[in-house]
Order: structure tokens, then C-alpha cells, then sequence
């Protein structure tokens, strides 16, 4: 589904082909870019780690290495590390928490439940 933004982008860039000549043509890596963003960036978790797949990187964290979660307003959580480090975890909001629960086996808490 996500990747309908990209293929509707690269034909509303060909739609400018016969005016732009060329230089159109160089701008189609943009949809390029971003269906390779969608299909990479994700984080992955289960009872025994959480991997973060990045762009170019893939980052596999043990959950006793996780001292807790960071949420910044409208952006992905960040684990939080000892020492000060921190993992992004890509597409893993507030609102997908409860999904994170389930996967760890409920060593993330769910902030949803009473």
C-alpha cells in the first residue's frame, strides 16, 4: 500500500518529461529513494532482541541491553541504552506500543492497559 505514494510520485514526474526534457528524468531517483526507504526502514522485535533495519544499517539489540523507550512528539521511539546510547527504531510510534508489547512477551509495558 505504502508504495503507491512513490509510483504515483514518479508518474506525476513524467507528466513533466515533455516540458522539463532530461533534467525529468534525473529527478525519478526521488521515487526510487523512497520505495527503497519504505521497503527498508522497519523495526523487527521478539522475546529475545529488537533489530532496527536502517537505510544502509541493521542494528540487532538484546532486551536486558534496553534500560527503557524515548518518545519525542511526532517522531519513532529510541532505545534507550546504558551509557547514553540510543537505537532509532523505525515506524515504532506511541500508537504501535502495543504491538511492541506483544512481540517482546510483555517486557515493554503497555501504556494502554490498566
Amino acid at each position: 500500500m505504502a508504495h503507491f505514494a512513490s509510483g504515483f510520485l514518479a508518474l506525476s514526474i513524467l507528466v513533466f518529461v515533455p516540458l522539463l526534457g532530461p533534467a525529468a528524468w534525473t529527478m525519478m531517483i526521488v521515487p526510487v529513494v523512497a520505495s527503497v526507504a519504505i521497503e527498508r526502514l522497519r523495526t523487527t522485535a521478539d522475546r529475545e532482541a529488537v533489530t532496527a533495519r536502517g537505510l544502509l544499517t541493521s542494528q540487532t539489540v538484546p532486551w536486558p541491553q534496553i534500560e527503557g523507550l524515548k518518545f519525542t512528539r511526532g517522531g519513532w521511539a529510541r532505545a534507550c541504552r546504558p551509557g547514553g546510547d540510543e537505537v532509532l527504531l523505525p515506524a515504532v510510534t506511541f500508537t504501535t506500543l502495543p504491538r511492541l508489547t506483544a512481540a517482546s512477551g510483555g517486557l515493554v509495558p503497555n501504556p494502554y492497559q490498566r
